[in-house]
């Protein structure tokens, strides 16, 4: 028989709040694995004092979880920034984000986090974007922001940096890939500064945290998390933008491309996405018909998360280890590879209930010989 999770509760004291800011800090825990122990356990606390246990069952002896200093170090960090933390659960917490299957427990926010309640789109596209590039993307930006919608971009060069500049005026966000209140490319600092004057900035990594290549397709998850929709301007055929453009896909947002000259590399990722399906993008007029105006009725919750709701097996016994826990890990181990590979398809190709794989998985993430990424996918670390 299957039975229902823990119904959720966000945070509703400061030291829940520092507990949730520990546990997705504490070596190993990723995302998932933040929300499968919240579950397990009932609170962040519990599963903070879980966790060593569950470590050295893994065969991790000296596991300890983020400390509470290093915890507290960070909510100093933030304040002294000027940023706050918002955690999933909170009234200022996006609603669309929190539907994604790896949403983010925290969010800090630099700025106006009103912006997060508006209807939001993002712009996306090349760095080294061409001239009439830069022109559609603030042109875009300019006719979604006099609707009264937010434009959502990356903060990088080209194509993010004019939708940004295009939009300061009417509201835009920034998500960053490291710190809130840090900043790359160094070439955008005084463009980040308005932002966080005007717009917003936010960021689900530490305070002070560089800018690191892993963190990319992390951070791009939230831009197409956030909104109703993401739309290429210029994009090459392997590009960051068609990640964000494939994400937004998995979420059930809508994807669309301005075309481009077959000639121009620049223009290929767009053209194979509006030969794939996506909406093509000759003005502002376009994006209203796809998406519907700020006034229309909000989008269906995405596929993604009512994939991500299905009741998960959770019934008694879900504690229970197998009678050979080695030889479960390395049935699992034999199954994954450097390639991605989705949890839903691992639990099928192995034949066994849920809840007897789920806590094993959860063990292989905190020894370090399973990587946990963004879409419920895993991988082995060799």
């Amino acid at each position: 028989m299957l039975s229902y999770p823990t119904p959720f509760t966000p945070p509703t004291t400061e030291d829940d709040r520092l507990s949730w800011l520990r546990l997705i800090r504490s070596r190993r825990v990723g995302i998932a694995t933040f929300w499968r122990l919240l579950d397990e356990y009932g609170s962040a606390g519990a599963a903070l004092t879980a966790l060593p246990e569950i470590a050295k069952a893994a065969g991790v002896q000296t596991y300890e979880p983020c400390p509470e200093a290093a915890a507290l170090t960070e909510l100093r960090a933030g304040k002294a920034a000027g940023a706050h933390l918002i955690c999933r659960g909170e009234a200022a917490y996006p609603q669309a984000l929190s539907e994604i299957a790896d949403t983010p427990p925290l969010l800090w926010v630099l700025g106006d986090p009103a912006l997060l309640l508006r209807p939001m789109v993002a712009l996306v596209g090349a760095r080294g974007a061409s001239s009439l590039g830069t022109r559609m993307a603030r042109k875009l930006a300019e006719g979604l922001g006099a609707e009264g919608i937010t434009v959502v971009s990356g903060l990088a060069r080209g194509v993010d940096a004019a939708a940004h500049l295009a939009a300061l005026s009417t509201g835009t966000i920034a998500v960053m890939a490291g710190g809130v209140n840090t900043v790359y490319p160094a070439e955008n600092a005084d463009l980040a500064k308005e932002i966080a004057k005007q717009g917003l900035r936010i960021s689900e990594q530490p305070m002070g945290l560089a800018h690191l290549a892993r963190h990319f397709p992390l951070r791009n998850r939230i831009i197409s998390g956030l909104c109703r929709g993401v739309i290429v301007v210029e994009a090459a055929a392997r590009s960051g933008s068609l990640i964000t453009a494939r994400t937004a896909l998995d979420q059930g947002r809508e994807v669309l491309a301005v075309p481009g000259h077959p000639f121009d590399g620049r223009a290929a990722g767009c053209n194979m996405l509006i030969r794939d399906g996506a909406t093509l993008v000759r003005g502002v007029e376009d994006v209203l018909e796809a998406l519907g105006r700020p006034d229309m009725p909000d989008m269906p919750a995405s596929r993604t998360t009512s994939e991500a709701s299905t009741p998960v097996d959770t019934a008694a016994g879900h504690h229970t280890a197998p009678r050979d826990v080695a030889a479960l890990h390395r049935q699992i181990l034999d199954r994954l590879g450097p390639s991605p590979l989705a949890e839903d398809q691992l639990i099928r190709d192995l034949a066994l209930p849920s809840a007897t794989i789920a806590p094993e998985l959860v063990a292989l993430e905190l020894e370090g010989r399973v990587l946990r990424q963004a879409g419920g996918l895993l991988s082995r670390i060799d």
